[in-house]
């Protein structure tokens, strides 16, 4: 039996409720150039409080200062469409993979070496 947490009209309403989430803090912090790349909603500009590194994805949203080169955003896609898979479980398991970047799985299927990890 299919999950119906996972790829489906639940998780998707999640990774919905995320994007505007990401919007509602990327479009008014950005004081650089607001774009959509391949999917990906990228609000530059932001103050680095908004983010551990060099940015993050929420949604559709990628939230960074200045960190938005092709391989970071092929990166964030990756990003993208795990939050569409999981929608708001997405916080939770990320939180469970832990804050090794070199552990996480999410970061691993995102590319380590893309998300500057090494």
């Amino acid at each position: 039996m299919r999950n119906p947490l996972l790829d489906s009209p639940v998780s998707w309403a999640g990774w919905a409720f995320a994007t505007l989430v990401g919007l509602s803090i990327g479009v008014p912090l950005s004081t650089g150039p607001i774009r959509r790349v391949d999917g990906v909603i990228v609000c530059s500009g932001l103050p680095r409080w908004v983010f551990r590194r060099g940015g993050t994805c929420v949604g559709s949203v990628y939230l960074t200062r200045d960190n938005d080169g092709d391989r970071v955003l092929r990166h964030e896609r990756v990003h993208v469409s795990q939050w569409r898979r999981y929608g708001m479980l997405m916080p939770f398991l990320y939180a469970v993979a832990g804050r090794d970047p070199q552990r996480n799985r999410f970061e691993i299927e995102a590319g380590l070496e893309d998300g500057g990890y090494r």
